[in-house]
């Protein structure tokens, strides 16, 4: 055996070899490279079986008993229930097991059932049929069966079934178009590239015959990311080795359009294709309440532990005394006198935990759940969010973050696509200082009142003609469209030739508009046919340029270049991008003049771009060539590679001119800023667009306003100043203002001074940066302390990184106020995941934003109900559902506390062992989810009207420690009511008129009628939306407690009755004192809530209680003024 080989196993096994860990070589139909290249060492790859699901039939019981255990609460009543199993406990282990059973059981139905959609979801996907290539025939086989290296055929309108490297296709060109919405929800047609060695393998047998290996990179979950090299073995001569590139890769979901049939190779298969990748749930977020509640929880749990720790004390302290740890009734075993003090102490402390622990309440947990998920419908629900022009209604893909839209503090919102329509119109060209006004596009149509080419200022002469037509070829061939084949346009096939029928497609607006626009000038661009760019000049003539190189663009570089041979044999290479980054690169060219117009054009709020371009001899080109080549090639640090070329490659270009298009504002999206502004939201918009373009824009949108004083933090301003001085200077400016004036809740003065403060990414970049003794955190703090005093904040120039790093700025500041993040666009997907909740617009640059959002809008508009509406009933519903659960569980237990005060501290249950058990089950629970629901404090049309209503409930403020007391305090207050409100009733012994004295469970179930009336008509007199099912929820709640209560006492079903409840419950109601008793402890109960809201609304009402009585005065003048005309119609009759 070869010791090459030995070396290369040993390698690759034992010292991990880079490259093995990070790349894996694919034999193209399973065959063996020729001798004399290297081993042939087969590789184990997963098969094509997709799994979505969680469990299997043999895993399911443990698996999900394990994932809920995991939950504190549900761990917390496992150990409860396991102590009353082993040890003497004052309650059955049925009032601990039966509710933790119950909400277990529905957890695992629910979980079960997604889990077998999901099972029968992955059959269907893992059945069906594919066709690949044996021995040069087409087989038919499942697609599960699929392996890495299997050669499949893929017919048109037909799914692939795993990731793929196109090959070969039916069309002469070697291409193919895909569509990938089930990936990414972009429903454009894309094109896709065949290896060029491997395009005209159009039959079974050419492809069988097919001798390569491929080498790529190991499975990532990035759609639009693929790096690898392909090597085609010739009969004699070396392997021809080609770079492959994500334009080569077809991924598993997208669908093969208009064309008949391709092949490809498999190279990711089943659980590591990209499309299962994407799986992978993102990082869980919680939401404010959520961790509110965790903290109530963990205090509660503190209060049990005390209450059981007195009670034990106390136990031990009263025993103390003589015969009174033995009475005469109750004489102890020699075993029982023996025990260890300690032993028993231990026990009793663990049974007084048992007695006590209904002040968690376990079932608060499954509400919440069962809230959240049944509320989340009302978004998707909402027509008004409906957008009829896209067919497209609001997504929510987490409802785990419903309340957290109504705590929002900060919005940082995108500005291309977001706040504008995305919809691109061409404005002008400036080339060489001239600029040229063309009819007015606007996707492929002439707007009216628009007529011919007009020139701002004099005519460039026959000397510039030549740059002119060049600026038109320029934008013509720069660019990455594709011409929509004629086929598919609808009506008279008309030919490309004509130049007015070609329907461009484009993953950018911008390119498409920029293409359009110069149609309109006189060049138009037909097509891309075997790697040769058409374009029709202004004489009619076709233009053929052969295709060289594309230099493609990216959000760093900020500019694209392609490489072309004109029909001459001149090889040119254009490049258009943002001004900052072409104006550097320039060596000659009319600068100033194109400079003034871009920057009169970006004051106007225009998008624009630059265009320059430079001649390239034979051997430069060569020497272009190797530099890509070798970059290309590369499996390691590819990106970094090709941008360090094309940094050498993009330089001493001849500027030619600037273009101008208008992307026009959304719908009321000014009307939407104005109102989150005034909800006391902080509203910043950040984008990748230059500083004029974005200030204009801002303007337009309300978000600046005519007396905003712009402050500036910009690459400029650092360039005449030092970064620490124009911190500094900004500081005093802010604070010397805003330190004297009172502000409001939002942050804002109250004067009429506004500050907005517009900062660039390399400043950005620097205050970020840490200061050479090692810290950042003082510029970071002057910084936030600047923005904090500004109305609005306008950050521009941005890299998406640094979109989420002035997200993660602010979320983690020592206020850490809720943030949320708005963009369409994937440069917008880092900041959407690192907000507190991101929102995603279903724009035209695809669906990254909106696939890894938490909820999804059709518009920016949307915004402001989704907020001011939704998020406000979301968090006012969850806040009174947990401040509830907390006080009916206080109610429920205390009264059983002080019980053990009256009874030798012996553990004697105060409740029947079913009403304990039912008391959250069934009782109480019902009501409340249903408020949780429905309940609306202030009508819909209100709250839009009002959006200063949302202040009210911001920075948590229903569940702040002072109102968590308050529902704490109300909770112990009412149980001290019913239980010596009952005690004093009963004191001298209640007698029945039958001459039966009342026992200890008639006083027990008297307190728990009290308590069930009293927490029942409480959540009904907070209910402010009363409905059929509000009132059928609250009064049968109560009617099935009556009911169950006789059935129980087994006065309807004799064959029911219990030992110590029978007869109790209508024993009980055959009393006055106890009709009495039940009336007045109610009413007591209820009386200081009352009060408190009476006096509360009279002295120091909310915004939101002003707009409560406003309206309740309003209905009661309008129902007045019905009635009496009614009354004077009937007597004029």
């Amino acid at each position: 055996m070869d010791c090459s080989l030995i070396r290369t196993l040993i390698n690759r096994y034992c010292a991990g070899e880079e490259n093995w860990v990070d790349s894996r070589t694919i034999y193209v139909g399973h065959r063996e490279p020729p001798p004399g290249t290297e081993a042939y060492i087969p590789q184990r790859y997963p098969d094509n079986r997709i799994v979505s699901s969680k469990y299997t039939f043999w895993n399911f019981i443990p698996k999900n008993l394990f994932e809920q255990f995991r939950r504190i609460a549900n761990f917390y009543f496992l150990i409860i229930f396991l102590v009353q199993l082993i040890i003497d406990t004052p309650t059955s282990p049925v009032t601990s097991g039966l509710p933790l059973f119950f909400v277990i059981t529905v957890t695992a139905i629910k979980q079960g059932y997604e889990d077998w959609l999901r099972h029968k979801a992955d059959n269907a996907m893992n059945q069906c049929p594919v066709h690949f290539i044996q021995h040069g025939k087409l087989v038919r086989k499942q697609s599960r069966k699929l392996r890495v290296g299997d050669i499949v055929m893929v017919k048109e309108n037909e799914t692939f079934p795993c990731d793929l490297i196109f090959l070969s296709s039916s069309r002469g060109d070697g291409t193919c178009h895909i569509t990938t919405a089930s990936l990414d929800g972009e429903s454009s047609h894309k094109t896709h590239y065949a290896v060029q060695d491997t395009k005209g393998f159009h039959t079974e047998e050419d492809v069988d015959r097919l001798h390569a290996t491929i080498e790529c990179e190991q499975p990532q979950p990035d759609l639009y990311k693929f790096v690898g090299r392909i090597n085609v073995y010739n009969d004699l001569n070396d392997p021809v080795v080609r770079p492959l590139g994500s334009e080569n890769l077809l991924l598993r979901g997208a669908t093969l359009k208009n064309t008949e049939k391709i092949f490809g190779v498999a190279i990711y298969t089943g659980m590591e294709t990209k499309m299962a990748l994407n799986y992978q749930s993102k990082s869980q977020k919680r939401s404010a309440v959520e961790k509110s509640m965790n903290v109530f929880l963990v205090v509660y749990l503190c209060i049990l532990i005390s209450k059981a720790l007195i009670n034990t004390v106390l136990k031990y302290v009263w025993q103390s005394e003589p015969f009174r740890d033995e009475p005469w009734y109750n004489q102890k075993t020699d075993s029982e006198r023996q025990r260890n003090l300690f032993l028993k102490a231990f026990t009793d402390f663990l049974a007084f935990m048992v007695l006590f622990n209904y002040i968690i309440p376990v079932s608060m947990y499954v509400t919440v759940e069962m809230q959240k998920f049944f509320g989340s419908y009302f978004i998707t629900w909402d027509e008004e969010m409906f957008d009829e022009e896209t067919g497209e209604g609001p997504l929510v893909n987490t409802s785990d973050l419903n309340e957290e839209l109504g705590q929002v503090e900060y919005i940082f919102t995108d500005k291309t696509g977001t706040l504008t329509e995305n919809n691109m119109e061409f404005k002008e060209c400036c080339i060489e200082g001239h600029v040229y006004v063309p009819h007015v596009i606007c996707n492929g149509q002439v707007l009216p009142d628009s007529s011919g080419i007009d020139m701002i200022d004099s005519s460039p002469g026959v000397s510039g003609k030549d740059r002119e037509e060049l600026f038109f070829r320029a934008l013509c061939l720069c660019h990455t469209i594709q011409v929509k084949d004629d086929d598919n346009v609808d009506g008279t096939r008309k030919s490309p030739d004509s130049g007015k029928s070609c329907v461009y497609i484009s993953s950018s607006p911008d390119e498409v508009a920029l293409v359009e626009g110069i149609q309109r000038l006189g060049f138009t661009y037909l097509r891309l046919k075997d790697n040769y760019m058409e374009i029709l000049n202004r004489d009619n003539d076709i233009e053929r340029f052969e295709l060289l190189e594309i230099l493609s663009f990216d959000s760093v570089r900020r500019r694209m270049s392609v490489i072309v041979k004109s029909a001459t044999g001149e090889i040119y290479l254009f490049c258009k991008g943002a001004d900052s980054s072409i104006f550097p690169r320039v060596i000659e060219g009319k600068v100033d003049q194109i400079q003034s117009r871009v920057e009169h054009n970006a004051v106007e709020g225009l998008r624009t771009l630059c265009v320059a371009y430079k001649r390239l001899i034979q051997e430069e080109y060569e020497g272009v060539c190797k530099l890509l080549q070798a970059a290309k090639l590369a499996l390691q640090d590819r990106e970094k590679k090709l941008a360090e070329a094309y940094e050498q490659i993009e330089k001493n270009l001849i500027l030619l001119g600037a273009t101008a298009v208008e992307d026009r504002l959304q719908e009321k999206a000014a009307d939407t800023i104005e109102a989150l502004q005034k909800a006391g939201i902080k509203v910043w918009v950040l984008t990748g667009d230059k500083m004029e373009t974005a200030a204009a824009t801002c303007y337009a949108c309300k978000l600046f306003r005519s007396n905003t004083q712009l402050l500036e933090l910009t690459t400029k301003k650092i360039e005449e100043q030092s970064l620490h001085d124009v911190l500094f200077e900004l500081s005093k400016t802010v604070l010397r203002h805003c330190g004297s004036l009172p502000r409001d809740s939002s942050g804002l003065s109250t004067d009429m001074q506004d500050y907005g403060l517009i900062i660039d990414g390399a400043s950005l970049s620097l205050i970020m940066k840490p200061r050479e003794d090692g810290s950042s955190g003082n510029y970071r703090e002057l910084f936030l302390e600047i923005c904090r005093n500004c109305s609005a904040v306008l950050c521009c120039r941005m890299a998406p990184l640094q979109k989420a790093q002035i997200v993660k700025l602010i979320k983690l500041s020592k206020e850490h106020p809720i943030t949320l993040a708005v963009g369409d666009g994937a440069n917008d997907v880092s900041m959407i995941l690192e907000a507190h909740v991101g929102i995603g617009v279903i724009g035209k640059e695809g669906r990254q934003a909106a696939r890894n959002s938490d909820y999804a809008i059709p518009k920016f508009k949307h915004l402001k109900k989704m907020l001011l509406v939704h998020g406000h009933f979301y968090y006012i519903r969850i806040s009174e559902l947990v401040q509830y659960f907390f006080y009916k569980n206080v109610c429920f237990i205390f009264p059983q506390f002080l019980y053990q005060f009256f009874c030798g501290f012996s553990q004697q249950t105060l409740y029947d062992t079913a009403y304990l058990t039912l008391y959250n089950i069934s009782f109480t629970s019902l009501p409340i989810l249903l408020y949780s629901l429905m309940e609306q404090h202030v009508s819909i049309d209100m709250l839009k009207k009002d959006p200063t209503l949302y202040r009210d409930i911001a920075k948590n403020a229903l569940l702040r420690w002072r109102v968590f007391i308050y529902w704490t305090f109300l909770g112990v207050f009412d149980a001290l009511v019913f239980f010596f409100g009952a005690y004093f009733i009963f004191e001298n012994t209640t007698v029945t008129s039958n001459g039966q004295v009342f026992g200890n469970w008639t006083f027990g179930t008297l307190v728990f009628t009290v308590m069930v009336f009293t927490v029942t008509l409480k959540l009904a007199l907070d209910t402010h939306y009363w409905t059929w099912i509000n009132h059928f929820v609250i009064w049968g709640s109560l009617l099935f407690y009556i009911v169950f209560s006789l059935l129980w006492g087994g006065i309807i079903w004799p064959f029911l009755s219990y030992q110590r409840m029978y007869y109790v419950f209508i024993q009980m109601l055959s009393s006055g004192p106890a009709w009495l008793a039940i009336i007045l402890l109610i009413t007591v109960s209820l009386l200081p809530d009352v009060l408190k809201k009476v006096l509360c609304r009279q002295l120091w009402p909310t915004a939101t209680e002003r707009t409560q009585t406003k309206h309740q005065c309003l209905s009661v003048e309008q129902s007045t003024i019905f009635m009496l005309s009614q009354t004077s119609s009937s007597l004029s009759f």
